[in-house]
């Protein structure tokens, strides 16, 4: 019986063989999400965790029955108790009622939270796109002001830019409130019907349902027939249209440059006024790097206060591949200094308490403890690019001096074993 990886996930390995695999790698991830905790820190952000799975009507409700996400995507299983659960397929939605329970909005005007964790979605799977995926979300509840939304993609244009990635462009719409993005749709709707039997299956379908989202579609007919169709700035109410200068003026100010663009709606249902998105040239069809936008009625829609709101998700896979794409550099692999080769039972105690006192001393050490031949310690050393080993024999207790062999040149020095601690601190503070 083969127990083989499902579809649509992968796992993450110390390292790869695969070039096209190497995205993949454990300290490659580790370095984006240090970057990712890193900037939001000092953006004024705080980390919140929430649950892997939860109600499905959180979803259902903030979503919207009429997306995707919703009417095919999600993980909805009952438990034994007959309560219908869901593997989370966002992270706003977990975030806004985990600050509703808690009550936050009693605590600070504003609050500030990033998350970091899977989310899950039963997708076709293909370049950048997986059944689970992990995200990096940032959001901001209590605020209304354009300059917050101006903050939101800032810090995104940061964060681009500590990772050294490059050939991004913003997408940046204002959908108004709902009275006209009602206005709006059945504007829309009006256009695109006598079109319908030359629209895709797919867009026949939102058709009925979210007409909104055909302006998303990647359907090249489609996008031919929306060349004449109607666009949705036409119809914002004055206050949505003032915002949406104010956002366009701050972005002019903090010297971010974007690009209008009047078919970008976002997919999920509780967008308002502000949305955007972050495209790279390097990902092919699927080219979202990131995106978001405001949502201020959510927390009224999931039983609480009505507050003003804004936030963004990106999936670190596809920054991962992009990285990758680009050549960007990441933080060199960590590696043991010394890896100790005890040769006999006496050695072995002393070794013992050298690999405590190194450990206590943050200088990364390991202790060989498989007894094999030299050559295949040597072979272990190499691949864990060791920079020093020692071998400790009777010869080396009874003179008290060790040998430390660089891995790399291949060359010895002799030391007093009493000084194999100071003389590796010495080392590492100044990188030798």
């Amino acid at each position: 019986m083969s127990y083989s990886i499902p579809k649509g996930v992968f796992d993450i390995f110390p390292t790869e063989n695969k070039p096209e695999d190497q995205w993949k790698e454990a300290h490659h991830w580790q370095h984006v999400l240090e970057v990712m905790r890193r900037l939001s820190s000092e953006y004024g952000f705080e980390e919140i965790v929430t649950p892997i799975f939860e109600k499905t009507e959180l979803f259902t409700r903030s979503i919207g029955e009429g997306t995707d996400i919703v009417s095919k995507e999600m993980y909805t299983f009952l438990d034994k108790g007959k309560r219908s659960l869901t593997l989370r397929p966002e992270g706003t939605a977990p975030v806004v009622r985990a600050f509703l329970d808690r009550k936050l909005y009693n605590e600070s005007y504003c609050n500030k939270l990033f998350y970091l964790g899977p989310m899950f979605r039963y997708e076709r799977q293909q370049a950048g796109r997986y059944r689970q995926f992990h995200q990096y979300g940032a959001e901001v509840l209590g605020v209304s002001s354009p300059e917050q939304d101006v903050e939101i993609i800032d810090l995104l244009c940061t964060l681009f830019q500590n990772l050294g990635i490059q050939n991004l462009t913003i997408h940046l719409n204002s959908i108004g409130n709902k009275e006209c993005r009602k206005s709006y749709r059945e504007a829309l709707v009006a256009y695109l019907t006598p079109h319908k039997e030359k629209l895709s299956p797919e867009s026949q379908n939102r058709l009925e349902v979210n007409p909104l989202r055909i302006l998303d579609s990647k359907n090249k007919d489609d996008q031919k027939i929306l060349d004449g169709s109607p666009s949705i700035l036409d119809y914002l109410e004055e206050d949505s249209k003032e915002h949406f200068e104010e956002v366009q003026k701050w972005l002019r100010i903090f010297k971010i440059p974007f690009k209008v663009n009047p078919r970008l709606v976002r997919g999920l249902d509780y967008y308002n006024k502000t949305v955007f998105e972050v495209v790279c040239g390097d990902l092919g069809a699927q080219d979202t790097l990131a995106a978001g936008g405001r949502y201020d009625s959510l927390t009224q829609d999931l039983g609480g206060p009505e507050l003003p709101a804004i936030g963004f998700a990106m999936g670190i896979e596809r920054v991962l591949q992009v990285m990758h794409a680009q050549k960007c550099s990441f933080k060199p692999r960590p590696v043991p200094q010394i890896l100790l080769i005890p040769l006999g039972e006496p050695s072995k105690e002393v070794c013992f308490e050298l690999l405590k006192q190194l450990r206590l001393h943050n200088i990364p050490s390991e202790m060989d403890f498989s007894l094999k031949k030299l050559k295949h310690i040597m072979k272990y050393a190499d691949k864990k690019k060791v920079t020093y080993v020692s071998v400790i024999g009777e010869d080396e207790l009874l003179n008290e001096e060790i040998k430390l062999k660089h891995m790399i040149t291949g060359k010895e020095e002799t030391i007093p074993l009493d000084q194999l601690i100071l003389t590796l601190v010495n080392k590492v503070q100044h990188g030798t």
